[in-house]
């Protein structure tokens, strides 16, 4: 295994079941309105905040990394990826490729209210035959409103190459 590679699962394992708490802020309309669009919406209820139940994209909130104004430079990789976003990789010369997601919905986004983000490394398992070993990391987010409670849980794996 590459030394990076092996890095990466040394700092990976040492993170096993580690929380971290993230605080997103509220979320936005124009950010909401902006992400439906990108996503090529052309239903009202996602795109005019004047509709009658106007609501946020559900797949905006599991996207979140950092609240609804991003990073800053320094927060991401020379690949666009944020620096943090597959635990123990930073600084490592890996690539990054997203393995799957599953999301479970609990109730709609709010907007205006607060958004916290609870993350834990879960899993990280070496795959792959010798000489062409990989990295696969799963890692859960509970995302939850001040006020509403349990939006979405996620469940995202990465493959670190």
């Amino acid at each position: 295994m590459r030394s990076d590679l092996r890095t990466a699962q040394d700092r990976a394992r040492a993170l096993l079941g580690a929380v971290e708490h993230r605080d997103l802020g509220p979320l936005r309309v124009t950010e909401a309105v902006a992400f439906a669009r990108a996503c090529g919406e052309r239903d009202p209820r996602l795109l005019d905040p004047e509709s009658t139940g106007f609501q946020v994209h559900p797949l905006y909130l599991p996207s979140l990394l950092r609240g609804p104004d991003g990073g800053v430079d320094g927060d991401y990789r020379e690949d666009g990826m944020f620096r943090d976003e597959v635990p123990g990789t930073d600084g490592l010369d890996v690539r990054l490729m997203a393995g799957g997601q599953s999301i479970a919905f609990h109730r709609q986004t709010p907007l205006g209210d607060p958004i916290a983000v609870r993350r834990t490394l879960d899993d990280v398992a070496c795959k792959g035959r010798p000489g062409s070993e990989f990295l696969l990391m799963t890692v859960s987010k509970v995302f939850r409103a001040a006020r509403a409670g349990a939006l979405a849980t996620v469940t995202e794996r990465f493959i670190v190459r």
